[in-house]
Formats: C-alpha cells, sequence, structure tokens
C-alpha cells in the first residue's frame, strides 16, 4: 500500500514539475514572439481572447474527457502587425485572400509521439463558409482549428483542410521541442525554416 506522505509528496513533485514545464514552454513562445516582431511582418500573437495560447479544453467527468484536464497540446498564431487591429486586448483580423498566418504547435504528450515535438509553418488560402454566421474574423476559426488539429495535420508536411466551416491550406514541419535549447537553435530549427515557409505563398 502506498504511503499517505509519500503520495503527497510524489503529487507535490509532479505538479511542481508540470509548472516548470508550462512555465519552459511559455518563455520559448515569448521569445519566438520576440524574434518574430523583428521581421519585416512585425509579427504579433493572435488573441481571440486576449494574450494567450489556444487549447483545446474540457472539465467534463467522463473518461475521454478527463484526458483534456492536462494541457497537452497548445497552438499560438502568428500575424502580420498590419494586418489586424487590436481592440480591447484582442486582436481583429480580416478573412482576407491574401491573409496568411504563421501557425506554431506544440505537443507535450500525446500517444502518437515519442517525445515532446514542436509543428511550425503558415497557413495561406484562409476561408470561411459564408453559411458560418459565428466566424466574423480569423480569431474565431482558432478554436475550430484546435478541435481539429490532428485531421488539419494529418496530411502534414503539405495541409489542406476543409471542413463546412472553413477551408485553409499551409505547410509545416516538425521539430523535437527539447533541441530548441537556446535562442540560436531556436533561430536555426524555427524561425529561420518557419519564415522560407511564410514568404514562399
Amino acid at each position: 500500500m502506498t504511503d499517505k506522505k509519500e503520495l503527497i509528496k510524489q503529487t507535490r513533485l509532479a505538479f511542481d514539475f508540470l509548472q516548470k514545464l508550462y512555465l519552459e514552454s511559455s518563455y520559448l513562445v515569448k521569445e519566438i514572439e520576440g524574434i518574430l516582431h523583428e521581421e519585416e511582418e512585425k509579427f504579433i500573437i493572435a488573441r481571440p481572447s486576449g494574450y494567450s495560447i489556444c487549447a483545446a479544453k474540457s472539465s467534463g467527468l467522463e473518461s475521454t474527457n478527463v484526458n483534456l484536464w492536462l494541457l497537452r497540446k497548445f497552438s499560438v498564431y502568428f500575424i502580420p502587425e498590419d494586418k489586424s487591429e487590436l481592440r480591447a486586448g484582442q486582436t481583429f483580423t480580416k478573412i482576407e485572400n491574401d491573409l496568411k498566418v504563421i501557425f506554431l504547435h506544440i505537443i507535450l504528450d500525446d500517444k502518437e509521439i515519442s517525445q515532446p515535438v514542436i509543428h511550425s509553418g503558415a497557413f495561406f488560402n484562409i476561408q470561411k463558409n459564408p453559411d458560418s454566421k459565428g466566424i466574423k474574423k480569423f480569431e474565431n476559426m482558432l478554436g475550430h482549428i484546435e478541435y481539429r488539429t490532428a485531421k488539419i495535420l494529418k496530411s502534414a508536411p503539405q495541409i489542406d483542410f476543409e471542413d463546412v466551416h472553413i477551408k485553409l491550406k499551409g505547410e509545416i514541419f516538425t521539430k523535437p521541442l527539447y533541441e530548441l535549447s537556446d535562442s540560436e537553435s531556436i533561430i536555426k530549427n524555427i524561425i529561420t525554416p518557419t519564415l522560407k515557409l511564410y514568404r514562399k505563398y
């Protein structure tokens, strides 16, 4: 039988580790944000509901939903500053024919991977179905995309996704997350190839 004191200790250690993992992930995103803002496009993070990441979440008690209690994967989208307006802490990005965005998707844990990874690349040809009344701006698509990321990434590195609400194309690449140990490795493995893809389309 597990000792109560040991169980309490292990619980605290588990949460300490998760907090450190999330903190390091936030530092990574902020460093990428800072570097991309220095580029000619002056990229900013898309803010559907404030300055945050996009993630599929649930607090349901069904056995399948409990897996969503922990944040295992999340995304950040970067848009050129001149393509968006900041209104009350949220960005407003029109869905126009020439809209393209940088997509950053971090997977900390998943049964399909052997180690944490980061997907990065560009989405373009972004369209909404005219009948999708709830989609007024690009940021309204982000939750929809997040719940369908597995389907969207299924054809990677080339992306060609369409459902009854949205349509988009893109191209991404994948890197092991723990290879990004400093600014130099971030620039070499993420920033440079991502910008190359973004500017290709």
